[in-house]
């Protein structure tokens, strides 16, 4: 790569590069099935299932599934965040004390419900956060991996009637439950309005509700399951206390992880997961999986075998070869998953650290910014890069429009009030609105298939887990406004309300992901790193088209020329910033203000 010179316009044509990447030649794309590249297209839209919409309030979660405390009731779903219910008052005065026994009832007829909203967005691709039966809310506690959660379908009772029947560990005993079928209608639904699923794969622990940790704890030794997970200590029943002691996941004894050995999970437990891996991708077992997801996000990916990730992968891509497996790795480990053919991608959370340095933080130069985005990126395999899984913030992160105005800070680091007490839990504002706007920009302009977060488009905030989890705003409901504050400081009220605006911003850049495949499939040639002015410039060039990427992140109105060839008027649109910019001549001029990009979109004939 040649190096990237500070305070330096890198490249005065748009024919010219300081730092061009091979990906993919058109040649070695055509020769692919269009099935398999699905995921080069995908505008990503992550559902956290329990907040997303409540489309059927009879089967709201109950006290006694999930061990509330007396007078526990569902949260409003329009009530003010921070706001302690009466059970919780009666618990505790501290907010995160009861902050995750809340539940709003969101299942699945919500997302049936939305699925309009969602298509009419330019979502082509869902992840869903865990959808199997579980105690808590955010279902990485799983009860079962072969059952879709009771309180997302329409008949809690009588679903855990039918699992009560079952031999778990005998796959020819599983039947549908209503929430089952459900979610197979929400599939069917979705992929009529041209829309693929992928669903949460926690594989390295469960619950302790799961099936077969439950026997454990009620047979103990003699349990047929006792070598599935990884037991430190039995109970002497000849003593008066309980010394049952087993790991949890990083030591929270909510999560009984799995026994994994180097080379993998016990056989028993690959064989379950193989058998609901099965069940999910060809629901009705006929070979065509067409009726099934169409991929996996696996939980925690590094923390499993990698004898099992390969056995895995054979099993899953013999029943779809066209199916995308995403794996959850932070740091620079994802590499060896991915060049080694194991996952088709990971979340690009590699992506998202030097974004942030630049955008929120300002502790990274355009020049610096440059050369670690290039660095990312051409550490992927050519095969993967464009669809890497591109995202800013998740329900393990505090939302992107709150990070905007908590800046200094390592990512995913001091993002609760309870840790950080000078966190920022107030609407951001409009400045930071704007910047948010200018990095969603980049986002779906830069290579790798962007995914938002549910309610990003609608102008949601809030800091870490939990307060990164609110009930998604809906333009069709009325919202109290957040008057309170977790640790009790006085705040003024912040009016809550579904951003249309902003929704029309994402809106238009999905359409224009999907309309201009040099957006998609394109080479990224870096033009412009300007140290002095934070200007920030690239090309996508895919066939005959090329699209011209400017942002200006600081607060300054800069100057845009940037000399071009001539090119003829005819060849040339402004698809975003044409307000500001003009080509007299086939050269680009005019201004870019504060916090503002421009898109412009060049034919070669």
């Amino acid at each position: 790569m040649v190096s990237l010179k500070k305070s330096m316009l890198l490249g005065v044509a748009l024919g010219l590069s300081a730092c061009a990447s091979p990906t993919e030649s058109p040649e070695l794309q055509a020769t692919l099935p269009a099935d398999s590249l699905w995921h080069l297209s995908a505008n990503w839209y992550q559902i956290f299932p329990e907040r997303f919409a409540n489309g059927d309030p009879s089967n709201d979660p109950t006290r006694e599934r999930i061990n509330g405390p007396e007078g526990w009731e569902i949260t409003p779903w329009t009530s003010d965040w921070y706001s302690l219910q009466p059970w919780q008052q009666a618990v505790s005065d501290d907010f995160y004390t009861t902050a995750t026994t809340r539940r709003y009832g969101g299942d699945l007829q919500g997302v049936i419900d939305r699925l309009d909203y969602l298509a009419d967005l330019g979502v082509n691709a869902i992840y869903f956060n865990p959808v199997f039966d579980a105690v808590s809310m955010h279902k990485y506690d799983g009860s079962t991996f072969h059952h879709i959660d009771r309180f997302f379908g329409p008949d809690p009772d009588g679903d855990a009637a039918i699992m009560a029947q079952e031999d778990p560990n005998d796959p020819s005993t599983w039947q549908w439950t209503s929430a089952d079928k459900l979610f197979l209608d929400m599939l069917t639904e979705a992929k009529k309005r041209g829309i693929r699923v992928v669903i949460d794969g926690v594989w390295n622990h469960s619950g302790p509700d799961f099936w077969a940790f439950r026997d454990i704890v009620a047979n103990q030794q003699k349990s047929p399951y006792k070598d599935w997970y990884s037991i430190t200590s039995w109970d002497n029943p000849a003593t008066s206390e309980n010394e049952f002691d087993y790991e949890g996941w990083w030591g929270y004894k909510g999560l009984p992880e799995f026994r994994d050995y180097e080379d993998g999970l016990p056989d028993p437990v690959r064989d379950y997961i193989f058998a609901a891996t099965s069940r999910w991708m060809d629901p009705n077992g006929d070979g065509d999986p067409s009726d099934g997801i169409s991929g996996w996000r696996l939980d925690v990916a590094e923390e499993v075998g990698n004898r099992f990730w390969t056995e895995w992968h054979v099993h899953v891509r013999n029943i779809n070869p066209h199916a995308i497996t995403i794996a959850e790795i932070w740091t620079d480990r994802a590499l060896e998953y991915v060049n080694y053919s194991m996952f088709t991608v990971v979340m690009n959370y590699r992506w998202a650290y030097p974004t942030v340095d630049f955008f929120i933080n300002g502790t990274e130069t355009a020049s610096g910014f440059a050369r670690r985005q290039m660095e990312v990126y051409e550490s992927w395999p050519a095969s993967s890069r464009l669809a890497m899984q591109n995202l800013l913030e998740s329900h393990d992160t505090d939302r992107l429009f709150s990070m905007i105005v908590n800046p200094g800070r390592e990512y995913d680091r001091q993002a609760l009030p309870r840790d950080n007490p000078s966190y920022n839990v107030s609407y951001p504002g409009a400045e930071a609105r704007e910047t948010l706007q200018l990095m969603a920009l980049f986002q779906y302009t830069w290579p790798g298939a962007p995914m938002i977060y549910y309610g990003t488009e609608a102008g949601m905030w809030g800091a870490d887990d939990p307060d990164d989890r609110k009930p998604m705003l809906w333009p069709d409901m009325k919202y109290d406004d957040e008057a309170s504050h977790p640790l009790g400081v006085r705040r003024d009220p912040d009016p809550v309300q579904f951003d249309q605006e902003l929704y029309d911003w994402y809106k238009l850049l999905m359409k224009l992901r999907t309309e201009h495949k040099s957006l998609r499939r394109g080479d990224v040639k870096i033009l412009l790193a300007d140290d002095l002015t934070g200007l920030f410039g690239f090309t996508r060039s895919f066939e005959d088209e090329t699209v011209f990427v400017m942002l200006n992140k600081s607060s300054d109105t800069l100057s845009i020329s940037n000399s071009m060839p001539p090119i003829p008027s005819q060849n040339i649109s402004v698809l975003i910033g044409g307000e500001t910019a003009g080509m007299p001549g086939g050269t680009l001029r005019g201004f870019l203000p504060p916090r503002s990009g421009l898109l412009v979109r060049l034919l070669s004939n």
